[in-house]
């Protein structure tokens, strides 16, 4: 039960290297469209390296345009300028793996595997066959679409597990600690961009030494900035003050069910301006939503197959709730809204209190208002149908070639 803070591409990200939520971080929105962290000194490379790591990044990090920024020192951003090439990343990633290491290392390895657009279909795979997962309906056109992902997914599972295989072969194996994890949820209508556990919910699989290893399955519900905290563990480093989450360790080590009574998530911008928090225990989940607007954002779903089917179904008029309440255990696909039930009115009250907490722990700049955009940056309009541009940062020229550079 692994969720992310932020179910969107840049404060995903941010909130999972800094530790903090995204609004606490500053990243609110993409950042290839002017966003940005207010404190890049924060982000995990960096502190590692201020700690004595080597720090590298193969790949994607779409938080800034230089990666130095963040505190990567060896830096192969591969690819195209799109940053779509996962065999180059990978290559990349086994390089640095071989190269002899005087000192720990942090290594980040990115794909843009499985962001759209997806591949054809593998064509020994039958789409008519491939069930869509809930919450999409069950057409021709989502099948179509879930193929194409599960093609794209199978591409960048042999990706990971290249990277495996070189820990392997150069004996680093039993000495990394691995972490595999994802941004949000699959980019379909209803998951991405949305503050259901189909748009939280992310993938974490972890192996390594103290406990990472035996196929141990955790059921405790975990948020993505508890990882900043559990490295700190681990390494045996002072945790830096502005984290605002847990270690893991404790239920790693089996002496707790639960290191989160709750957590929370939030969006504020994607595409477009679409402000909203949730808090989730284990039972319930409370989002509550803080523009006027009653129907869908349209440029923060992706379009594909899915969406076109949607639209053809009338998706640009489907209302949406100012507030939601659902119960995880009975209605896990948070179909059924309970928050105007009075037989859950005391439930509520306790959500909103302790989200609403939550928000002036962390000084969300929603309590303020509507917030604007930053100096230099820009978001689609609400009823645009599509986005305007693509949420994957594109580079500068001299990012044109796979390159494996020391950078002091």
């Amino acid at each position: 039960q692994a969720f992310t803070a932020a179910p969107t591409c840049s404060p995903s990200r941010a909130a999972l290297l800094t530790g903090q939520s995204a609004h606490s971080c500053g990243q609110l929105g993409l950042a290839n469209r002017g966003f940005y962290l207010q404190h890049p000194e924060r982000h995990l490379a960096n502190f590692l390296a201020q700690h004595g790591y080597d720090t590298a990044l193969c790949g994607v990090q779409h938080l800034t345009l230089d990666a130095r920024d963040l505190g990567y020192r060896w830096i192969a951003e591969a690819g195209s300028p799109r940053v779509r090439n996962g065999a180059a990343i990978t290559d990349a990633a086994v390089e640095f793996l071989r190269r002899p290491h005087q000192r720990p290392f942090f290594l980040a390895v990115g794909y843009s595997e499985t962001h759209r657009p997806f591949p054809e279909p593998d064509p020994d795979a039958d789409p008519r066959y491939t069930l869509p997962p809930a919450p999409l309906p069950d057409a021709p056109e989502t099948r179509y679409d879930m193929a194409a992902f599960n093609r794209m997914a199978k591409m960048l599972d042999e990706q990971v597990g290249r990277v495996l295989a070189a820990l392997e072969e150069t004996g680093l194996a039993e000495e990394t600690l691995f972490i595999y994890t994802t941004d949000h949820g699959l980019a379909f209508p209803g998951m991405k961009c949305t503050l259901t556990d189909h748009g939280m919910g992310v993938a974490l699989i972890l192996r390594g030494p103290q406990g990472f290893r035996g196929g141990k399955v955790v059921d405790g519900m975990v948020s993505q900035i508890d990882l900043y905290p559990t490295l700190c563990e681990l390494l045996g480093l002072e945790a830096p003050d502005w984290l605002e989450g847990r270690s893991w360790m404790p239920l790693i080590r089996g002496e707790v069910g639960e290191i989160n009574q709750e957590i929370f998530g939030e969006v504020t911008y994607h595409a477009a301006y679409e402000p909203k928090r949730a808090i989730r225990t284990q039972r319930w989940k409370y989002i509550r939503r803080f523009d006027p607007r009653t129907t869908v954002t349209l440029p923060n779903i992706d379009n594909g197959p899915s969406k076109q089917y949607l639209l053809a179904h009338g998706l640009q008029g489907r209302p949406v709730p100012q507030e939601a309440l659902y119960d995880l255990v009975y209605d896990p696909n948070e179909t059924a809204n309970l928050v105007h039930d009075p037989a859950y009115a005391d439930v509520v009250a306790d959500l909103k209190r302790d989200l609403a907490a939550w928000m002036e722990r962390t000084q969300d700049p929603l309590l303020r208002g509507p917030v604007p955009l930053p100096a230099g940056a820009f978001a689609d309009a609400p009823d645009a149908l599509h986005p305007g541009g693509s949420d994957i940062p594109v580079r500068p020229a001299w990012f044109s070639r796979p390159r494996l550079d020391t950078r002091a």
